[in-house]
Order: C-alpha cells, then sequence, then structure tokens
C-alpha cells in the first residue's frame, strides 16, 4: 500500500502547504509519501486499489481527488486547508493537524455517495441562481480576512437586487415549479461554509434539494433561523422547498450557471444522479442531521 499526497498551496490562507503536512505526516508514522500533482496524469496511472490519496486543501481539490480515487478505486484521505471545508464536516474530522495525521495512519475508512452530473461529481452541492455568486465573484481578499463566512457576505451584498428565476425541479420523489432564488442540490449535510442541511448526511443514498423563493430579506432570514433552531424543514412555507430522491433534473427557460463543489462547471439544465456508497474516505464516521435519539 503507498501512500500518495497532493497539496493546494492557493487553498485557504495558504499557512498549511506540502512542507507542514509532510512534518506532521512523519510524526504519525507516514514517511515519504510520493508527492504528486493533479496538473500531472502520469502518477495516476500507478495508483493501485489498496493506496490512500492524501488531498490537502479545500473543497475543490477533494473533488479532484475524489474523481481520480472513485476511478482507480483508492481511500481519499483529506487535510482540510481550504476556506469553507464542507466535505470535511460531512466525516466528523478533527480539527488538530497531529490528530488528522493519526487518523490517517490508522486507516479508519467510510463509505460516502457521490453526485454525478455530466461527466463530473460533486461531493458538497450543486448550486443555481443565487448560490452560485460566491464560486463566481468572492475576492481573494474577502476569503482571506472573512475566511468562510465570505460566502455569506457576498450573498447579502446581492440579495437584495435578485427577483430570481423561472425553474421546473423535478426528482423522483416529487416535482415542483415557479420563481426561484437559489436551488441547491446536496449530495452532503453542509454547503457554504458550514450551513447545515436538516435531516440529512453524505451516506444516505438520497439528494437534498433546497430551492428558495424570492423573498424580502427579513422573512429570508427568519426561515433560514427557523430551519436553523429546529433542525429540521418547515413542512408548510411560503419561502423554502425541500425535496430527496435519488435523482433531480433542472429546466430553466434561459440557461443559468451551475457551480458544483465551488467550481463553475455548466449551466442548466442540469440532471444529478446519485451513486450511493460510491467513495472510500478516511472518517472515524459520517455526520447525521437528523434529530437526535
Amino acid at each position: 500500500m503507498t501512500y500518495w499526497l497532493v497539496c493546494n498551496a492557493k487553498s485557504g490562507d495558504g499557512e498549511r502547504d506540502c512542507n507542514f503536512w509532510l512534518a506532521r505526516l512523519a510524526q504519525a508514522g507516514i514517511a515519504h509519501p510520493r508527492c504528486c500533482d493533479f496538473e500531472e496524469r502520469d502518477w495516476q496511472h500507478e495508483l493501485r486499489p489498496d493506496d490512500t490519496l492524501i488531498v490537502a486543501g479545500g473543497d475543490g481539490s477533494v473533488n479532484l481527488g475524489a474523481r481520480v480515487c472513485r476511478e482507480k478505486q483508492a481511500t481519499l484521505a483529506i487535510l482540510p486547508s481550504g476556506t469553507a471545508n464542507d466535505f470535511a464536516r460531512n466525516l466528523a474530522l478533527p480539527a488538530e493537524p497531529e490528530a488528522l495525521c493519526e487518523l490517517i495512519a490508522r486507516g479508519s475508512t467510510q463509505q460516502v455517495d457521490v453526485a454525478e452530473h455530466g461527466d463530473g461529481i460533486f461531493l458538497n452541492v450543486a448550486h443555481i441562481g443565487l448560490g452560485t455568486l460566491p464560486s463566481r465573484e468572492s475576492r481573494t481578499t474577502d476569503k482571506r480576512f472573512l475566511g468562510r463566512f465570505s460566502y455569506g457576505a457576498q450573498l447579502l451584498r446581492r440579495i437584495n437586487a435578485r427577483r430570481g428565476f423561472r425553474a421546473i425541479i423535478e426528482c423522483d420523489k416529487g416535482v415542483v415549479q415557479g420563481r426561484w432564488l437559489s436551488i441547491a442540490i446536496a449530495s452532503g449535510a453542509f454547503f457554504g461554509g458550514g450551513n447545515e442541511i436538516p435531516e440529512a448526511s453524505a451516506n444516505d443514498g438520497q439528494l437534498d434539494v433546497i430551492a428558495v423563493r424570492p423573498r424580502p430579506l427579513l422573512q429570508l432570514l427568519l426561515t433560514f433561523l427557523t430551519v436553523r433552531l429546529n433542525r429540521q424543514s418547515p413542512r408548510r412555507t411560503s419561502t423554502l422547498v425541500h425535496l430527496k430522491g435519488t435523482h433531480c433534473r433542472v429546466q430553466t427557460r434561459k440557461p443559468k450557471t451551475v457551480t458544483a463543489d465551488g467550481d463553475v462547471v455548466s449551466e442548466t439544465p442540469l440532471h444529478v444522479r446519485l451513486h450511493k456508497g460510491a467513495l472510500k474516505v478516511v472518517a472515524p464516521v459520517v455526520v447525521n442531521t437528523g434529530p437526535s435519539k
């Protein structure tokens, strides 16, 4: 079994570079992992099913690592170094670098779902509408100083100027249509720097579709606060619709930008299909945001 290490020096504040992680991996007993780069492909042909690919970076880097691991049936390990790190939240990864590296050395694994769209995948969320703005317009200075809160700051700058767009959302468990401010299709339980999706997990075999209608800012904030406090989607609301299913199709009157795991990937129409347990990851557990028993 071989350990491979990919570091994205541009992720987060840039302080946790390759040397930072190499030192801590060595302390945990993983000495001299093979260092590689996603921009080069030769090493990917050498990856074997019993190997572990360690990715130090944000959600975009983790997405690239997941593609490679899924293709080669290898194990993905994550050293969160980005701004949002939402996929890491799904796995309850420890915050301390030393504990992260020790977890990888122990090799405890979980199976998680993968969402497929066209020829791409995502592990967190695909956005249409207002939710695409942080990926398209967030400035590097915002990310440096505000961290994961830069996503919310960018939305608040623009939310009052948005009238929404018309779309039809089709899932295997329901169809809704109308004018929307934002549509999010999630495979896990977190997006946008820690926003929690009620009654969801990254291994439940379900997509969670969260669609928000254009409403005054105060009404939107009240709805989101209610969801956050109750930890479940409201059963009756004129603001938010929450659907579940194994696949989802979104059709809009005019092409709309689609982002996935923080990157612009395509335009609508969008068709997403979930593959249950399609990726092996190093993690102690998979977080479930359902009601505590």
